[in-house]
């Protein structure tokens, strides 16, 4: 399945569809046909997702003297906001995400105050709201309208829908939709011929994850074909910058490494005046996300050059080369002074372990070799196959940081028991 723009009027489609949310009509003319293809309609089910909660998407402006926390009759923790500025009165059920947000504002962790709203719920709503009226602050409340898609949102039809962020006035509303509007148009021009290898929305993050079918090489061994890549990752919710990176791929494994090739963005923006209390317009949004949109796509061609892939390919021969003596070296012990070096927990220090039992066998990483940093590499970025989605791009990001361990850093590692 391909995602396809046809010309003359810039229009995506999906399925011999046209879709026109994603891309608008400011993108410019095109006088080709470009393609992404979609594996397993990953990229067609992102689009039809992020396109459904764009259209549901509510951000107010509030101070917290305005809020009140209460539970409904199921025990659902819920928020108010009191009418004002001919906004009639709001109540919308609260996410996970949200209600730590709310737990961490009033500086109580998580795992506590979700014990306190099982178990002593009144007391906990008056808590907080005692909290949001003796220490008033202005709030962002991101919410999506009741009439969700199914599997998204569960409450009872009396509410207005779900209170899915709790963030700062400041909080910076560059949104999916957003970051797939700077994007998307300039992987589809990209000689690269990319393809879709993943693509996901959650609760707290959007990630696209793409590699080139035409940009390969071989990396640290023979017959260890590598692809260049693209990944992009959003949070609407403040759990994560904007963020485009390149993305090294071993073809073998289906590995994804992220290079030193990386921008993020903050969601940071200043403080808006009290006078936009109430819902937040597009208008204000568009304001603060143009120069985001013309940096993501300029970075989406410098990331997918040829020359940028070319640097990485060299980088993975040079880790080949960096080999621990001896056929017979203990791999736990390898891996545990990994581990240390990069303040892994004990839990995250097995599943590399498995990931270097599953990198030996593989082309080029036979069992009877030296083990190198590239075949750490390849062991830690092997992990991100099994994880879960929200964790996938910090395991990718370390295979990245093995990649380009400091000299000294790479001493203690090697530094095993003859």
């Amino acid at each position: 399945m391909n995602y396809t723009i046809e010309n003359p009027n810039n229009m995506m489609q999906i399925d011999g569809q046209p879709q026109n949310g994603i891309l608008g009509a400011n993108q410019g003319p095109r006088h080709e046909k470009h393609t992404i293809e979609n594996n397993k309609n990953s990229l067609r089910n992102l689009l039809l997702k992020v396109q459904d909660q764009h259209a549901r998407a509510a951000d107010y402006l509030a101070p917290t003297h305005d809020l009140f926390k209460v539970t409904s009759d199921h025990g659902r923790p819920q928020v108010i906001i009191e009418q004002r500025g001919g906004e009639p009165t709001k109540i919308f059920d609260i996410n996970d995400v949200a209600f730590g947000q709310i737990a961490s504002h009033a500086d109580i962790d998580a795992r506590t105050a979700r014990r306190l709203q099982a178990e002593y719920s009144q007391e906990f709503d008056a808590l907080i709201n005692a909290i949001w009226q003796k220490k008033p602050a202005v709030r962002m409340l991101r919410t999506h309208a009741a009439e969700m898609a199914a599997g998204d949102y569960t409450g009872a039809a009396v509410t207005n829908g779900l209170l899915r962020a709790f963030v700062s006035d400041k909080f910076k509303t560059f949104d999916n939709i957003n970051l797939l509007q700077s994007a998307l148009p300039q992987l589809m021009d990209n000689p690269a011929a990319f393809q879709v290898v993943n693509a996901d929305v959650t609760d707290k993050r959007l990630y696209l994850r793409l590699k080139s079918l035409v940009q390969t090489g071989t990396g640290a061994a023979l017959n260890d074909l590598m692809a260049n890549g693209i990944g992009l990752q959003n949070s609407e919710v403040g759990a994560g910058s904007v963020s485009v990176y390149q993305i090294a791929w071993t073809l073998a494994c289906s590995n994804g490494m992220q290079t030193q090739n990386k921008t993020r963005s903050s969601h940071i923006t200043s403080a808006r005046d009290m006078d936009d209390w109430g819902l937040l317009s597009d208008a204000a949004k568009d304001a603060d996300n143009k120069a985001l949109e013309l940096k993501i796509r300029d970075l989406v061609g410098v990331y997918s050059s040829r020359d940028a892939f070319d640097a990485v390919i060299e980088q993975m021969k040079a880790a080949a080369a960096d080999v621990i003596d001896g056929v017979a070296v203990e791999k736990t012990e390898v891996v545990q002074n990994l581990g240390r070096v990069m303040q892994l927990t004990k839990k995250e220090t097995s599943s590399v372990l498995d990931g270097l039992l599953d990198t030996i066998g593989q082309s080029g990483y036979e069992q009877g070799r030296p083990l190198s940093r590239a075949t750490l590499v390849n062991a830690v970025t092997a992990v991100a196959n099994k994880a879960d989605a929200d964790d996938v791009d910090a395991w990718q990001l370390r295979g990245g940081q093995v990649l380009n361990m400091k000299p000294a850093d790479w001493q203690r590692v090697a530094a095993v028991a003859a």
